[in-house]
């Protein structure tokens, strides 16, 4: 609180005071009082009414100052009007009726709002759950009944059930801590795994696997694991190079953890562009010119990983090269592993 704001809002009791300090000294000459007696009259009153002043600014300025270092600790300001204390001055207990109010309605809302968010999260969970199962049995009349047709039926399937799945993974990512499961997993398990899923899009846009080195050990929780690099390899296919596509996933040691990277030799992603595409839906000029994308894919696999306390990177040079490397700290891991 700054001492001219102060005096700004008490300017009209000053002026009172001041034109009551010249009333008084007139009427004090002209009962016939020395001019010594109306000045010392007058310097008592402006002393004591500067006394008063003084002590109204010093305890307002400590009041608003202890307010608003309560403010910058709480992390919901919101909450501010259930923390202070009331004020010691009068005329400022409506405002804080008024802040109380205000902050109860507020309360009220925004556990409203919860309610209605988790209830949309549960019914959209419920219908990947749901949807899942026709997508399934589809797959399965279709391995059985194949046909060049049907290859093609079934990579659209594929893409059709990763949506969805990142639908359910979308609606999940606010509570990550809730649903994974930190142990000790095979890269090479979840390589595969992520493989033998999209086997028909591998085969019908001729994509040359190279593995080198997958046979490692990390913590993470498999599922989330999976999912962040099924985007990636979808995209690597998704922007593939028209002659001799080729997807490499390799890992290696690093000081204190272990790489996973994910390497193609697609149409790359220019350097302007690069330190932009995990924001959320950020689709780039390949992504509007070549397919149609969301802009959602890595962004999940940024957030993921940071939940999971993995570093997800990415190195690119346009029509020559992607690479994405997540890493897997050895220290947070072992935190992780003890939630």
């Amino acid at each position: 609180m700054k001492l001219g704001d102060f005096l700004k809002g008490r300017l009209s009791a000053i002026l009172l005071n001041f034109i009551g300090i010249i009333i008084l000294s007139i009427f004090l000459f002209s009962v016939g009082n020395t001019i010594d007696t109306i000045i010392t009259v007058a310097a008592v009153w402006t002393t004591v009414f500067l006394i008063f002043l003084t002590y109204t600014y010093s305890t307002r300025k400590m009041f608003y100052h202890d307010l608003m270092k309560t403010a910058e600790k709480l992390d919901k300001k919101y909450l501010m009007g259930e923390v202070i204390d009331q004020p010691p001055f009068l005329e400022a207990r409506p405002y804080y009726d008024l802040l109380k109010v205000a902050g109860k309605s507020m309360l009220e809302e925004i556990n409203l709002v919860k309610r209605q968010r988790k209830d949309y999260k549960e019914y959209i969970e419920q219908w990947v759950h749901e949807v899942k199962t026709p997508i399934s049995a589809i797959k399965l009349i279709m391995d059985n009944n194949r046909t060049n047709i049907s290859r093609t039926i079934l990579e659209e399937l594929e893409s059709i059930d990763r949506y969805v799945e990142q639908a359910l993974f979308f609606a999940r990512s606010e509570d990550t801590q809730k649903d994974y499961l930190i142990k000790e997993i095979s890269l090479k398990q979840c390589v595969d795994s992520v493989l033998i899923r999209n086997k028909q899009m591998f085969i019908l846009n001729k994509i040359d696997l190279e593995f080198e080195h997958i046979d490692k050990n990390v913590y993470c929780d498999s599922k989330w694991l999976e999912f962040i690099i099924n985007q990636i390899v979808v995209n690597s296919v998704k922007y593939r190079s028209s002659q001799q596509p080729m997807v490499k996933i390799y890992s290696k040691d690093i000081k204190n953890g272990v790489q996973l990277i994910i390497e193609d030799n697609g149409i790359g992603i220019p350097a302007h562009e690069i330190s932009r595409i995990f924001d959320k839906g950020y689709t780039g000029s390949k992504g509007r010119y070549y397919e149609k994308s969301t802009g959602i894919g890595l962004y999940l696999c940024k957030l993921l990983c940071d939940k999971l306390g993995l570093i997800l990177t990415a190195e690119s040079e346009e029509n020559v090269y992607t690479k994405m490397t997540i890493s897997f700290p050895i220290g947070n891991f072992c935190k992780a592993g003890a939630i």
